[in-house]
């Protein structure tokens, strides 16, 4: 395996420009990601500051006690537990089967930017996952793509879930999850590698009983050499260690969304749009209704001093609100905004490993920490992988394509040069003079008969349309013909878009690890992770 390091435009041009760290950009930011003295100034403001350490660390071993761990897991709780370290941390949705690679790419950020500044900085730094537990939106968790026959083919889980309960909430049928993952497996194919992957499969679903568990059983399965560390956000216990951060943020839910709103402002006169959804009465909570398995989004009326549901169907003076985070903390849960200062509160962080949309809301949220005497810790943009196979690196080879133009603009421009190259133009030409006669003759036609036939005028362009039609028809079967000759080239075509561009998106955004696992072994992750990471901003092209 190596690393071959491209410059790529990332998915927003905020993103872009960030990780260039244009320095109209930067302003919304308290530190820069690129800077050793930033990660300096970042660890003696967290000096300055108290953790609950012993209650996070117990919480955290607790809740991955039922998971695969190892002496590496052992010592990063340890490691947490010190007054003087920090984690690297960063999160995503609890997807089914890890979701889309950029999942995996992200915890592999996390893991290796840990590394690195463990080393340059001589302290504590652990790697922390943070699972997305208490979000509620299935649809986007419940589904990977897969190549079926030669054609990317969405495969949803087969269990519905008609209410908008937190995905921790979520319950797997066993019996229904291992049937469907045997038939994933089976359309992969057998390899040498295919009865340990079943195997693991098996063991994670027989030990879940949700969502959250299937995901985080396999992430420590393929990452607990590392050290890494897990948490589900939509966990109960973890709520009863934020019970104070709620406080706070009832008692400044007008102050967060003005805040928000006015660091918006700053932002869209540089012309950027908004990326979070905020209106001047968010509360930026979520009431969890237990009973109907849903999460409401609050509104904070300033004239009433109360919190309602948009729908109306709950609502709450601010004591009441405030006994609810006192008492029951469980039934309250962050929003976008209210996320990251919980993270920030309960953990020392470094640093934040982000994905592009993740680092267009975080500067939207610089003043919403400032309220609270803190920093945003520094973003760092995740690293955007792509897995280049032999196979498909011969294919670009072949048909003399550029990778950089390929996984930025896909092959439909090559294909088309390539057709044209190969289609025989007289042929091309002599079908446009056809049809140019055709309707010549028939505007002839038309022309003569307007007086005397005009009734038939009608019946005279469907007779022109259906000639033109069986003309098309022609065309169209000499074109499949051309490509019939030319399937093997025209194959290489589709194989390099697959695998690198599928359906116009990028790699890593719709494919699953479970491919690579099956064909290259379990290891497959360890090999990557030994590999050489630098986060220069680069899009990483790793050469398998």
């Amino acid at each position: 395996m190596e690393i071959l390091d491209l410059f790529l435009p990332a998915t927003n041009r905020f993103a872009t420009e960030y990780t260039a760290q244009n320095l109209n950009i930067q302003q919304h930011f308290h530190y820069s990601y690129q800077s050793l003295g930033d990660y300096q100034r970042r660890l003696n403001e967290l000096n300055n500051r108290t953790f609950m350490r012993n209650e996070l660390v117990d919480h955290i071993a607790e809740f991955m006690n039922r998971y695969p761990s190892s002496d590496h897991v052992i010592k990063s709780l340890d490691k947490l537990r010190q007054d003087n370290s920090v984690v690297v941390i960063g999160g995503q949705q609890a997807g089914i089967l890890t979701g889309p690679l950029y999942t995996i790419h992200k915890i592999i950020s996390i893991v290796h930017f840990a590394k690195q500044k463990e080393l340059e900085l001589k302290v504590p730094v652990i790697p922390v996952f943070w699972i997305a537990g208490e979000d509620h939106d299935y649809d986007e968790v419940n589904h990977i793509f897969m190549d079926k026959r030669n054609k990317l083919e969405k495969w949803t889980y087969p269990e519905r879930v008609f209410d908008k309960r937190m995905v921790s909430d979520i319950s797997i049928n066993k019996e229904i999850a291992l049937s469907w993952v045997k038939e994933i497996i089976e359309t992969l194919g057998e390899t040498e590698h295919t009865k340990n992957l079943v195997h693991m499969l098996e063991t994670a679903i027989k030990g879940s009983d949700t969502f959250v568990d299937f995901f985080a059983f396999v992430v420590m399965e393929l990452f607990k050499d590392e050290g890494l560390l897990i948490i589900d956000s939509g966990n109960k216990q973890l709520r009863k260690l934020e019970k104070d951060i709620f406080i706070r943020q009832i008692d400044h839910a007008s102050q967060i969304t003005s805040e928000v709103k006015s660091q918006q402002e700053a932002l869209h006169k540089e012309d950027f749009p908004r990326t979070i959804d905020i209106t001047n009465q968010a509360a930026n909570l979520f009431y969890y209704d237990e009973v109907n398995h849903e999460r409401v989004l609050l509104e904070f009326s300033q004239d009433t001093e109360s919190f309602s549901g948009k729908n109306g169907s709950i609502s709450f003076t601010k004591a009441e609100l405030l006994e609810i985070a006192s008492e029951t903390p469980e039934k309250l849960s962050n929003n976008v905004v209210t996320r990251p200062l919980s993270q920030e509160w309960l953990f020392p962080t470094l640093a934040f490993i982000a994905g592009p949309g993740e680092i267009s809301y975080w500067a939207e949220l610089k003043k919403s920490f400032e309220l609270f005497g803190m920093k945003m810790p520094p973003i760092v943009p995740r690293m955007n992988i792509t897995l280049l196979e032999r196979n498909i690196e011969s294919d670009l080879q072949d048909l003399e394509l550029d990778l950089q133009d390929v996984l930025v603009n896909g092959t439909k421009k090559s294909i088309n040069e390539f057709l044209g190259s190969v289609r025989d133009q007289d042929l091309n030409i002599l079908f446009t003079r056809t049809k140019e006669q055709l309707l010549s003759i028939y505007g002839e036609i038309e022309e003569k008969s307007t007086d005397q036939y005009r009734g038939l005028l009608p019946l005279l362009k469907k007779n022109e349309a259906l000639l033109l039609k069986q003309i098309g028809f022609m065309e169209g079967k000499f074109e499949e013909a051309l490509k019939l000759k030319h399937t093997v080239v025209l194959e290489k075509f589709d194989r390099i878009d697959r695998s690198l561009k599928p359906a116009g998106a990028p790699q890593e955004r719709m494919w699953n690890v479970l491919y690579y696992l099956n064909k290259y072994g379990l290891d497959f992750l360890n090999e990557i992770l030994k590999l050489n990471w630098e986060f220069n901003g680069s899009h990483k092209v790793v050469k398998l």
